[in-house]
């Protein structure tokens, strides 16, 4: 069977994108009922959009509806759900049960997975989500490759999906209260405000566990990060998960950028292909914005028994090495490219152009023009411009250039 790469799409741009550069299947959420309620997500009105391209890529797509729902929230389901029969979406990812009968009812047509939400982490549990009707099971992140060999013997005719880069949670599968108890953002409404992350200034007593110490590292202003996972990459492991039994290999980050959607996911789908050159495509992976990298719970059920232990916490912000300048869209004139610009891009800096099987073209030549077509030393984000080169371009490629900021708390 096809492994396939599944790869977020916080918005349509970066759905165009998680679909160029590699994504077997992409998935997103509508502007309800999905956990990252602040992603951009798709309304109604986008979704002819969505069917053109899914027309066009023969891909797949995943509508995510696995937000822990409310007496409300379920209502509002209800009128919801009969008007996606029709929707360009393959299949939903649900963690309530109250969506079964349904979707089962209004969408029989459509596929049922469930998400990472319902913590499904043994083969009991598979067999029985299987029985009432789903084809495909995101795995809780607890799994290690033995616990998956083990859910996919007793249960073969089900898919099997996981997580296998981007961000992780200190909490059981996402299950957190810290945010709601914090900010009054609820995390399991698709509203984190990543309480983990922040930095945070205490001091811990052990009392009940004499001479077993846990130490919390400070950074130079005396903060600690000690809520603050490592993120999840297993580039280099990719055969093994596959040979564990998963049918699907997913990406973390509907609210990342769209550099990140196209960089993570070429060089996954490089390495899923063997591809001659998928060493120079992983090592490109590093020089996105991340925190440290983990294999978190894959190699041990018990993550703190590995050597990157995910539990220790993080000793930084993120890392990155290039900046995302902004997308390359249509060739307006021989040479000359519009550009959807997210970041300054100045004259006299070096740029790069990157492309779903280009891995980079340099150019330190290029000449910026302003929406008249006048030459300009800068164009900032927000600001209709155009790029002329002599490079060789396709719509879709990426801008970027070495980051002045390497690491950001």
């Amino acid at each position: 069977m096809k492994i396939e790469l599944l790869a977020p799409a916080g918005n349509y741009e970066k759905l165009e994108t998680a679909l160029s550069f590699g994504a077997d299947a992409a998935y997103m959420g509508l502007t309800k009922f999905s956990l990252r309620k602040n992603a951009t997500n798709f309304t109604d009105e986008e979704l002819e959009k969505v069917w053109e391209l899914k027309r066009k890529t023969g891909k797949k797509l995943y509508c995510t509806m696995n937000i822990l729902f409310s007496e409300e929230n379920i209502n509002e389901a209800e009128v919801l759900i009969p008007s996606l029969k029709d929707s360009p979406f393959d299949a939903f990812l649900v963690s309530d049960m109250g969506l079964v009968e349904l979707f089962q009812k209004y969408c029989p047509d459509k596929q049922l997975h469930l998400s990472t939400q319902a913590s499904c982490i043994n083969s009991r549990s598979a067999k029985f989500y299987h029985d009432i009707g789903f084809s495909r099971v995101v795995l809780g992140r607890e799994c290690s490759l033995d616990d998956i060999k083990r859910i996919k013997d007793a249960v073969p005719e089900l898919e099997l999906e996981a997580f296998v880069h981007g961000a992780m949670c200190m909490s059981y599968s996402g299950r957190c209260l810290l945010s709601s108890f914090l900010t009054g953002r609820s995390g399991n409404k698709g509203d984190c405000s990543h309480t983990c992350r922040w930095n945070y200034r205490l001091g811990i007593e052990e009392e009940e566990r004499p001479g077993r110490w846990f130490p919390i590292e400070e950074n130079e202003d005396g903060y600690t990060t000690i809520l603050s996972s490592k993120d999840l990459c297993m580039i280099d492991h990719v055969d093994d998960l596959i040979n564990a039994g998963l049918s699907s290999l997913k990406i973390e980050g509907r609210m990342k950028s769209l550099y990140y959607v196209a960089v993570v996911t070429r060089a996954y789908r490089k390495a899923i292909d063997h591809d001659k050159d998928a060493k120079i495509y992983r090592e490109d992976l590093f020089n996105v914005s991340h925190r440290e990298f983990s294999t978190a719970f894959f190699y041990s059920k018990n993550a703190i028994d590995t050597d990157d232990d995910i539990n220790k916490p993080t000793s930084f912000g993120y890392q990155r090495e290039y900046m995302y300048l902004g997308t390359v869209r249509e060739e307006v004139r021989p040479g000359v490219w519009s550009v959807d610009v997210r970041n300054q891009i100045r004259e006299g800096k070096k740029v790069e152009f990157i492309g779903p099987d280009v891995f980079a073209i340099p150019d330190e030549s290029f000449t910026l023009l302003d929406k008249d077509f006048n030459k300009v030393e800068k164009l900032d984000h927000g600001k209709i411009g155009y790029i002329q080169t002599d490079k060789a371009l396709k719509s879709g490629y990426i801008l970027r250039s070495e980051a002045d900021i390497k690491t950001i708390n």
